[in-house]
Parts: C-alpha cells; sequence; structure tokens
C-alpha cells in the first residue's frame, strides 16, 4: 500500500509550481482530482516536444484524474465545492485573489472543513507592496536577485530550468505532508500559504549573507568565489572537465598524482586556499595548461585513481545517453513517453506511476463519483 493510499487531493492548479507538488503526492498513492478550465491547464500548450504534446504537462500530471470545471458559473462553483467537502488537501496557484473572489477563501474553507489541509501558492504572499502582482518563474529569478548571480561576467542570466516554480512546488508538497503528519495526532487541517519570492529569498540566504557583509557574489559561470582550483579545464582533444578541490589534501594529490607536479603546493602562491584564490589566474592557467597536455581519457583516470572530485560538462544529449540516468515510462493520449524517474528510492517498494490525462477525461466518472470517492476516503472507507 502507498503512503498516501486513501486520501484526495483537490489540486485547482496550471503551470508548474502546484502541478509539481501534486504530482509527487499522486505519486505516493493520493486520488489528485486535477480542476481544468475548459481551454485546460495552459501549461498543455508549452511546447509539443512529448510526442506532440507539452514536455512539461507530460512531467508533471501523471497519475491524476482531469476534470473540467467552469469557475465562472455557479454551477462549477457548486461543483468544486461538492469535491471539497469530501478531500483532504485542497491545492490552488490561481492569480492572486481568485479564489476569494470565487467564494473560496482558505479561511471560510478551513472553518467549514476543519481537516481541511488548504495551500496556496503566490507570488508574493498576501501582505505587502507586491501581494497583487502576477509571478512567473522567470521574474522572481529577477526579482529575487537569483539572476543577478546566474551567469557570467557579461551579464545576469536565467537558470536553465524553472527552478522557482519547482523550488515552490518541492516546498509545498513537504509543507502538505508536515500538515498531514501534524492532522494523524490532532485531527487538525491547515492553512498554508507558499509565496514563491520567499522561497527564492530563503535559497539564497547565503549569497544575501555575503553581500550584508561586504562581499556581494560575482558572477563566475562555472568557477566558485572561495575555492581554487574549482571550474572547468580542458583536456588535449578539446574535452571541457570540472574539478573541485575541497581541502589541502585533495590540492596534494591532484598536484603529484594528476598534474605531475608535487613540490607545487609548497609554492607560496598555492599554499593555501586563500593564496590559491587570490592568485585564482595563476592557478588556473596553472592547471589548464597541464591539462591541456592530456586526452580526456588519460585526466579522467588520473582524476579518478587520485579520487579527485570531477565531472563533465555534459549537454542534454550527453545526458539522455548517462550510464546513471533512470527512466520510467508513463501513458499519455499520445502514446508512452519515457523521461527521468523521480529521485527518490524507496528499497524493495517499487513504484508504478499513472497515466497523463487529457482534458476532462476523467468528466464521465461525473462530479458526483468523485465527490463519493472523496468523502469515502476521508471517512477511512472504501468508495463503491
Amino acid at each position: 500500500m502507498l503512503p498516501l493510499q486513501g486520501l484526495t487531493v483537490i489540486a485547482v492548479e496550471q503551470a508548474v509550481a502546484a502541478p509539481f507538488c501534486s504530482s509527487r503526492l499522486a505519486d505516493a498513492g493520493a486520488d489528485v482530482i486535477k480542476v481544468e478550465r475548459p481551454e485546460g491547464d495552459f501549461a498543455r500548450g508549452y511546447d509539443a516536444a512529448a510526442k506532440g504534446q507539452s514536455s512539461y504537462f507530460v512531467w508533471l500530471n501523471r497519475g491524476k484524474d482531469s476534470v473540467v470545471i467552469d469557475l465562472a458559473t455557479k454551477q462549477g462553483r457548486q461543483s468544486l465545492e461538492v469535491l471539497i467537502s469530501g478531500a483532504d488537501v485542497l491545492l490552488q496557484n490561481l492569480k492572486p485573489g481568485s479564489m476569494e473572489k470565487l467564494g473560496f477563501a482558505p479561511a471560510r474553507l478551513c472553518r467549514d472543513y476543519p481537516r481541511l489541509i488548504c495551500c496556496t501558492i503566490s507570488g508574493y504572499g498576501d501582505d505587502g507592496p507586491y501581494a497583487h502582482r502576477k509571478a512567473y518563474d522567470l521574474l522572481i529569478q529577477a526579482e529575487s536577485g537569483l539572476a543577478s548571480i546566474t551567469g557570467g561576467a557579461d551579464g545576469p542570466s536565467r537558470v536553465g530550468l524553472s527552478i522557482v516554480d519547482i523550488a515552490t512546488g518541492a516546498t509545498a508538497h513537504a509543507a502538505i505532508l508536515e500538515a498531514l503528519i501534524a492532522r494523524s495526532r490532532d485531527g487538525s487541517g491547515a492553512d498554508i500559504r507558499i509565496s514563491m519570492f520567499d522561497v527564492m529569498a530563503d535559497w539564497l540566504a547565503v549569497p544575501l549573507l555575503n553581500a550584508e557583509a561586504g562581499n556581494p557574489p560575482q558572477r563566475m559561470g562555472l568557477a566558485h568565489p572561495s575555492i581554487a582550483p574549482y571550474g572547468v579545464f580542458r583536456s588535449a582533444d578539446g574535452r571541457d572537465i570540472l574539478i573541485s578541490i575541497q581541502s589541502e589534501r585533495e590540492w596534494k594529490k591532484l598536484c603529484a598524482d594528476v598534474l605531475g607536479q608535487p613540490d607545487l603546493p609548497g609554492d607560496v602562491r598555492f599554499a593555501n586556499m586563500v593564496e590559491r584564490v587570490r592568485n585564482r589566474e595563476l592557478t588556473d592557467k596553472t592547471v589548464g595548461d597541464i591539462f591541456a597536455t592530456m586526452s580526456r581519457d588519460q585526466l579522467l583516470k588520473r582524476l579518478s585513481d587520485a579520487d579527485i572530485a570531477f565531472a563533465e560538462v555534459n549537454t542534454m544529449a550527453d545526458l539522455a545517453v548517462h550510464p546513471h540516468l533512470r527512466r520510467i515510462e508513463v501513458a499519455t493520449p499520445a502514446g508512452p513517453v519515457s523521461y527521468p524517474a523521480p529521485a527518490p528510492i524507496f528499497v524493495d517498494q517499487p513504484r508504478q506511476y499513472g497515466a497523463v490525462p487529457g482534458i476532462g477525461e476523467h468528466a464521465d466518472r461525473g462530479i458526483g463519483e468523485h465527490a463519493d470517492r472523496a468523502k469515502a476516503a476521508a471517512a477511512g472507507t472504501p468508495s463503491s
């Protein structure tokens, strides 16, 4: 039996952040009912990379039921109320204030359904001068300062994936699980508010504290601001290899066993981390010149034999055939799609992953049946 089996999640969601959260709840066995507008979650149209379907949608909506509800109508709002009445969790990330205008304010729902765990995702939270703003991933990357410390010297850059959305979805997932644990003890639900800005601000604590201490982070590409050598060096045959030297022991091993320069640590310019960072240009040139005399295979063998931390700077094409890549295959309306497996491995408890739904695919079951299943789950009894 999966850990969340028997629990019902109503997900009034769109885009990435909330769907990331609810997909993980579905993976763990929750009955996730995805409420879509008549035209569907707009993430269905983001691209056509997964057999003509959106890669975002296929990745984040496996194992869910899709029902179409037009919340602009009285009947639609009544239908959503019926679903919520038997749910364990309500997750939503609509435009700020939308649920309140529709009559689904979290405070009212938590009062009417005291066991309900209500999780609201927004851009900037409920209060403050930006609370009314729409917010998307890249906007928060910029507003939080993340973009200012990402990229190289030529200018700020976007992180190459939807890191704010994913981080927010993961935060919501953890918060909901905490609330479920608390409810198992005292029977009380929860009203959880999570803002994308808060999530990123939390994650940016280290660069912020350094900036406030007078050491604002500099954009350094694949180098590290306080460690050297820690960066990319090129082999004789043109392959980029990233190494990380974290301690004096590792520096000595690198010099002796990889660079063939065992006396190098005795040079005062390389004597410790502070000096190597101070003389970063010379440090990197010394390492880089020797790396450039060896092939990729020679370097990888020497680095591995010396137990030096390293990685190749791979592309998505490299990831697709990477020997460590685990995959799952999920059914979709256009056929099976294979993509990376979720990270957690539950030993001796293999997971099965549900299909990606078409728009309103489960409407034939009717709101009533979904509500019956939700109420049965809430009561701890199987539905008919």
